[in-house]
């Protein structure tokens, strides 16, 4: 792959910052503590919002409410929550214009693992407060384009789920698949525009005030 876009718009769970333990250690509690198979939830939770996953296991008015205890979980779990390779400097790299993150995660959670990952927080943010559909609807990833200015079919979406790369698809722009949390056979055959292992082997230039990511 090399492509020329005005902007970069990335997933961060499983794509920036490597939270998985985390993740799947708070589904766990909350679906035990709810009489819920924990699996059954993890089989359907990556990429997508909570209050989402959530709706497919409990009553409508009950959501909100352990939404907000899973958040608290969360929140008070941060071990091992790290930068995925090459994110840093990648980042560092990417004009603080030209790059935002659009998640299925909250903003104050978001905020919290990228900060105890080491890396920066954009100035444009999309999370599940921003939004009325979640991924793999598209509106997150319409929107930060919008805030950055930028048409979506000339930015690129960094994604490792299934449902975000769908989402950054039906958006319109190019999608950079990597495989952090997923298989590569998990994301195979979803379209995307490439598929690599982690963001080392993303390279990035900057032509003309374009931004140029090209892969092996």
């Amino acid at each position: 792959m090399r492509i020329s876009v005005d902007a970069v718009l990335f997933d961060i769970d499983g794509t920036l910052v490597d939270s998985t333990g985390a993740v799947e250690r708070t589904w766990r509690l909350w679906g035990e503590a709810h009489g819920i198979d924990p699996d059954e939830i993890l089989a359907v939770s990556h990429g997508r919002r909570s209050e989402d996953t959530i709706a497919l296991f409990l009553p409508e008015e009950q959501v909100a409410e352990a939404a907000a205890e899973l958040e608290e979980l969360e929140l008070a779990d941060l071990d091992g929550v790290t930068a995925l390779p090459a994110t840093r400097e990648l980042l560092t790299a990417l004009p603080s214009r030209r790059w935002g993150a659009v998640t299925s995660g909250s903003r104050r959670l978001m905020r919290t693992r990228l900060e105890a990952a080491g890396l920066p927080v954009p100035e444009v943010l999309v999370t599940a407060d921003d939004v009325t559909k979640g991924k793999p609807h598209p509106q997150g990833y319409l929107r930060a384009a919008a805030a950055l200015g930028f048409d979506p079919a000339r930015c690129l979406v960094v994604e490792d789920a299934p449902a975000g790369i769908r989402a950054g698809l039906a958006s319109g722009a190019a999608v950079l698949a990597v495989a952090t949390s997923h298989g590569r056979t998990e994301l195979e055959g979803l379209g995307a525009t490439e598929l690599i292992d982690n963001l080392t082997f993303c390279a990035l230039e900057t032509t003309r005030g374009e931004l140029v990511l090209s892969t092996p």
